[in-house]
């Protein structure tokens, strides 16, 4: 008889430590922090409630909420519902933390001074009265009159306005769901997966320099700068080659035992810039890798290849490989590493009403090849880290494959520049210039690091890997001014869809992402169109998203956790962006607008989602656009099918509606694009062969390269893009002496 596995307790992770100055003022604090009280308020009954601090309930709706929070809490304990409802947001001190390493630590200085500049305007009678029609400063008003203010801004004539509206009340949301106490035990999800495996990792050596006041000069045939799939992959194929290999990472690595992280420090410490990387328009938001690993380390194991039509698109503009077979045995020799199937899928409640939906309706629909190595894998929670290492990302697989043909690795290496030599008129690549931060004293990355030093990489070879949102500004900071640098942004935007059934789901159970309806992924005739998958159930991804009425309501309707279900429309996008140095510090900023006709693609994709659920029978359908309220379900026209007219009037509403500018809020987890593969340096970054033009020995082996917008998640088309440079790298490099 098999055993159930024993609980699983991970390692803590630490949180970054907290900035040494303060983003504002006591008096913007204490406006940011009622308006955060009026989203997540205390919740008292009438007969002993402070109408001016906290939410004044019905001696009857207190105790009906008390007996449902009671009802759907696995723990049944009347005194955790009663701590929930009493729980305001800047009682807790992590909040408080959240917030302020947020503002202080990752938004940009120009960000954080709009913040600052708008909660100064709410704290005056005059801006008072602009913003919220009230003469007494928001932060000194009752809850009531606080709420008040917020669904007023909601529905605002004034852009701005809404703007506003969606800035903080998704800031507060995400920053309590990352921070309660007591909400993961009303909501019943457990801290790890059920009957997780821990998985035994491969145990890294990082090359560690001492101090000195020089730089620190080493040597290599290949410098890789980036151990994501990109890295990855050619760090495998040029040290299986019988090259020198030197892998360096900003991020730091973490081991299994790490895995998943709780979602607060997770996502702190395993995505860029602490996944809060929002356009510069703050209507789009972007997740990306920050650790060893990369994206490989944080994704959701879907492994699709790249699609024909977009194969032979990329083709006609000059790029033969990509519709020869050569691409294909690229793609398959990287899936077989992985072990990437679909034969040992066991699709999750979320996928099977997905795909249920589908069939009902009569939409194409597949089920996602996995790279769990040949494996079942139940594992909701991969976005922090995967603790079986089931899931065969970079770390798991073609790392370590590099570690044992003797590649070597540096962790904490900020890469500043690439080095380079003139031959004739041309810069050749000699090396990458940075500095390496070590560990502290316990072997953390909170604490002062032991040493600080600058390093120099001399190489024969130097290939970017950093991702499409880190490759450019290096590419930049080394001097390169191609005029396509950081141009071409594409990111699949994506816009949610919500439903609630009447039985449990539990979403959080189970493989994440293990179906794909692809009805609508050519809606333009051109290869344009959409994807329709389910999203990550983690609360501090999905729960941000539920309308907000009240705090009451929000707080009770998150308690429904339980029986949720989330899906994308995530778009093959037609328009573009840029990506950019931020002026003051240099991280990574970008500018991206959804286009009209992309628009139209995801509102297609919503509701045809929307229909999945309703002929799966979801009681309730939510979406996150402004002014459209979720559909509850009559269940006398149940019989009627999508045909239901009030449905039907639902289905319209959305698609008058719209996504609104400025106060629709997409976000999207795949960037390609930046650094674009071309036939002419007039068109593109990097030539056929990955080499960026201009140079020479200088590569470019990531997202970055696409020359557009890959349709698929984009694991395996980065995976083989770097397979097919790497191994051309070793060839022409098996002239040269090694060192």
């Amino acid at each position: 008889m098999d055993l159930p596995a024993r609980p699983v307790s991970p390692k803590a992770a630490p949180f970054p430590p907290l900035p040494s100055e303060d983003p504002f003022t006591e008096t913007q604090w204490k406006t940011l922090l009622a308006i955060a009280d009026a989203v997540i308020p205390a919740v008292k009954p009438m007969a002993i409630a402070n109408a001016e601090t906290e939410h004044t309930a019905k001696g009857s709706e207190y105790s009906t909420a008390i007996t449902t929070l009671e009802r759907r809490s696995d723990m049944s304990s009347e005194a955790i519902a009663r701590a929930y409802l009493d729980e305001t947001a800047s009682s807790i001190p992590a909040f408080r933390e959240g917030l302020y390493r947020t503002f202080g630590i990752y938004m940009p200085l120009d960000t954080k001074k709009q913040f600052a500049m708008i909660l100064n305007i709410l704290d005056t009678r005059a801006g008072s009265l602009l913003l919220t029609g009230y003469v007494t400063p928001i932060g000194s008003q009752p809850l009531h009159v606080r709420e008040s203010i917020l669904r007023g801004w909601s529905t605002a004539r004034l852009p701005v306005l809404r703007s506003l509206y969606q800035s903080f009340t998704m800031l507060i949301k995400q920053t309590w769901v990352r921070s309660s106490p007591t909400l993961r035990k009303v909501i019943g999800i457990p801290r790890v997966p059920l009957n997780m495996v821990p998985g035994k990792g491969h145990d890294y050596a990082f090359l560690q320099f001492p101090h000195g006041e020089e730089p620190e000069i080493v040597e290599t045939d290949v410098a890789i700068i980036g151990s994501g799939c990109g890295g990855g992959v050619c760090a495998k194929n040029l040290a299986e080659a019988g090259h020198r290999v030197m892998v360096v990472e900003s991020g730091y690595h973490w081991t299994p035992d790490h895995f998943p992280m709780e979602e607060a420090v997770g996502w702190s410490q395993l995505f860029m810039n602490g996944a809060c990387i929002s356009s510069d328009d703050s209507t789009m938001t972007i997740l990306a890798g920050g650790t060893w690993g990369g994206g490989g380390t944080v994704n959701w194991s879907a492994s699709l290849q790249t699609q024909g039509y977009v194969r032979r698109e990329w083709a006609a503009e000059g790029l033969p490989f990509f519709t020869s077979a050569e691409f294909q045995t690229c793609l398959d020799r990287v899936c077989d590493r992985m072990g990437v199937s679909t034969d040992h899928i066991k699709h999750n409640v979320t996928n099977q009403k997905l795909l249920e939906g589908a069939r009902r309706l009569g939409y194409t629909h597949k089920a996602v090849p996995q790279n769990t190595g040949g494996k079942q894998h139940s594992c909701g929670f991969c976005s922090f880290g995967c603790g079986s290492c089931e899931k065969q990302g970079p770390v798991v697989s073609f790392l370590p494959d590099a570690a044992r043909a003797g590649a070597t690795f540096v962790e904490g290496f900020r890469a500043e520049k690439v080095l380079f030599k003139t031959e004739g008129g041309v810069k050749v690549a000699t090396g990458v210039q940075g500095v390496w931060t070590s560990r502290d004293g316990t072997g953390s990355v909170i604490g002062e690091p032991l040493v600080r030093r600058k390093v120099i990489i001399k190489a024969k070879r130097v290939i970017v890997s950093a991702g499409t949102m880190q490759s450019p500004l290096l590419l930049l900071r080394s001097g390169l001014r191609n005029h396509h640098i950081g141009r071409n942004l594409h990111i699949h935007p994506v816009s949610i869809v919500g439903a609630i059934h009447p039985e449990e789901v539990k979403p959080w159970e189970g493989s994440i992402l293990t179906s794909v309806v692809n009805e609508y992924e050519n809606i333009d005739g051109k290869g344009h169109g959409v994807k329709l998958e389910a999203i990550n159930m983690v609360p501090s991804l999905f729960l941000i998203w539920l309308p907000w009425k009240n705090g009451f309501d929000y707080k009770l309707n998150v308690s429904r956790f339980k029986n949720m279900v989330g899906y994308i429309s995530m778009a093959r996008d037609h328009g573009s962006g840029t990506v950019y140095p931020d002026p003051v510090d240099g991280r990574v900023r970008f500018s991206y607008t959804v286009s009209k006709l992309d628009k139209q693609h995801i509102l297609e994709g919503i509701v045809a989602l929307a229909k999945t659920q309703y002929v799966t029978g979801a009681a309730e359908i939510f979406t996150v656009i402004p002014g459209v309220e979720p559909f509850v379900r009559n269940p006398e026209a149940a019989h009627e099918g999508i045909n239901d007219a009030q449905f039907q009037a639902w289905l319209d509403k959305i698609r008058a509606v719209g996504l609104p500018s400025p106060d629709t809020m997409l976000g999207s987890a795949h960037q390609m694009g930046t650094c674009r593969m071309s036939s002419s340096p007039k068109t593109g970054v990097v030539d056929p062969q990955g080499q960026v033009w201009g140079t020479k020995g200088l590569y470019v082996a990531d997202a970055s390269v696409f020359p557009s917008a890959s349709g698929v998640n984009p694991m395996i088309t980065n995976m083989a893009i770097s397979d097919w440079i790497s191994r051309n790298i070793a060839k022409g490099l098996e002239a040269h002496p090694r060192l």
